[in-house]
């Protein structure tokens, strides 16, 4: 897929509203991935590239009515399907590029990131982006509710060395953008990759 803003908003738009019928059974996966990022009650979150914000409500359980929960995404297609579900509820959405966010330096405890990286022009500086906003000690979730190589036979391709999400790929790539993978889960039924801001 070419990595153009264009081509993004054009391929997700057109999906935006059977996006959640296509996968129904996702729900579990989401909440198991939020829930292994630790939250706190009061604390800040952006789920980038959001989509329909099938993360939201589980953020927003995580860190309680005192905390925040944003949700970012470049398709006004996705951000209508997710107030049209009511998950605006339970975050602020905003219509933006994770390469470029509104947001202050360091205002965040964590991004939840679902399906993002493979979406990203830029990955490694993309990421810098994501730490940009994150304080110090925060972390990152990089999240898919199937693994890699159920992912790429639900494509009809293959697994390529140089998938950014192979975890000599990814390890490193963190590394340069300032965060420091801390746990790293590949399997048929989630992909989950943590990792923490580094100060």
């Amino acid at each position: 897929m070419a990595h153009d803003h264009t081509h993004v908003q054009e391929f997700f738009g057109v999906r935006a509203a059977d996006w959640d019928t296509r996968f129904p059974d996702d729900g579990p996966a989401y909440a198991a991935a939020v829930a292994e990022m630790g939250l706190r009650p009061g604390a800040r979150v952006l789920d980038a590239g959001c989509g329909t914000g099938r993360a939201l409500t589980d953020l927003r359980a995580a860190v309680g009515p005192r905390g925040t929960v944003l949700g970012a995404d470049l398709t006004p297609e996705m951000l209508t399907a997710a107030v049209r579900s009511g998950r605006d509820a339970a975050g602020a959405l905003l219509l933006a590029d994770v390469a470029r966010l509104p947001l202050r330096p360091q205002c965040l405890d964590a991004v939840f990131a679902a399906g993002l990286i493979a979406h990203l022009p830029e990955p490694a500086t993309n990421l810098r982006e994501l730490a940009r906003v994150v304080r110090p000690g925060g972390r990152l979730a990089l999240f898919h509710p199937v693994g890699r190589a159920a992912l790429a036979a639900r494509q009809g391709r293959r697994i390529t060395p140089d998938d950014l999400r192979a975890e000599g790929m990814l390890r490193p790539l963190l590394a340069g953008a300032g965060w420091r993978l801390l746990s790293y889960v590949d399997e048929d039924d989630r992909f989950l990759a943590l990792a923490v801001r580094e100060g």
